[in-house]
């Protein structure tokens, strides 16, 4: 059995995806602003130095997967510059300050989540999504402030996926025995999204793209594609993003996004 970290373990996706895992027989460590093994605000250099600190003195010995599910949805009246902060860097320098400690498992995996607002929803932030995976958080945080934070939101998700693609086949990371991948899951009934159907401007466009299965997915139905990639069976998997919306996309690209 593996020892996992999960962010924003506390509710949705992030603790759907701890429950699972636990389930399995793991050891999960969680990490959220709410009680958890570890608190930490990850939208912050210095949360996310607290968090490692934390996780390595509790994992010693290294860890077999991590999982950034910590976010903020773009929602009117979300700060722009957060969302890039706790989105694109909470995860990425979580995960490459952990990386270590991922090598040291020998057979490891990273698991980041992605939206398929990037392919589905037109006019968002490219630039912001481009200074994001320049790793320049300063001026991403200020690129974002300039845009609504419905478009900055799958600007950071769309960085989060280009990031595990390009760093996802690199001798720092599949070299180290550490398999990267992402997930992009459509509407999912979470607080998140509740919160969305309640949003002064947005909440008309809530449930705007059709899905297959005519319903929003569950936070447990992304958990099980979570750990699907982080077990042995994806083990041919690098560097790929596993789009988990019910057939949104393929129903408004049928021939590709």
């Amino acid at each position: 059995m593996g020892t996992y970290v999960v962010t924003g373990s506390a509710s949705g996706i992030g603790a759907a995806t701890a429950s699972r895992l636990r389930e399995d027989g793991h050891r999960v460590i969680g990490v959220d602003l709410a009680p958890a093994d570890v608190t930490a605000d990850l939208a912050t250099a210095a949360g996310r130095r607290v968090a490692v600190e934390r996780i390595a003195a509790l994992a010693p010995d290294g860890l077999t997967g991590v999982v950034p599910c910590a976010g903020i949805g773009g929602l009117t009246g979300s700060d722009p510059a957060d969302v890039v902060s706790l989105n694109y860097f909470g995860a990425v320098e979580l995960c490459a300050a952990l990386r270590p400690l991922l090598a040291a498992s020998g057979r490891a995996a990273v698991v980041l989540l992605s939206s398929n607002s990037v392919t589905c929803q037109p006019g968002w932030a490219r630039e912001v999504a481009d200074l994001c995976l320049a790793g320049d958080e300063a001026k991403a945080r200020t690129a974002a402030a300039a845009y609504d934070a419905v478009h900055v939101y799958p600007a950071t998700k769309a960085a989060l996926a280009w990031w595990a693609r390009r760093e996802g086949v690199t001798p720092e990371w599949i070299g180290a025995g550490i398999r990267v991948n992402a997930v992009a899951p459509g509407l999912v009934d979470t607080t998140m999204t509740q919160r969305l159907r309640t949003d002064p401007v947005l909440g008309p466009f809530a449930d705007a793209y059709p899905t297959a299965i005519g319903r929003p997915g569950r936070p447990d139905e992304v958990s099980e594609a979570v750990a699907f990639l982080l077990s042995e069976r994806a083990r041919l998997v690098v560097g790929s993003t596993l789009t988990v919306d019910g057939g949104s996309e393929a129903m408004l690209f049928p021939t590709g996004a």
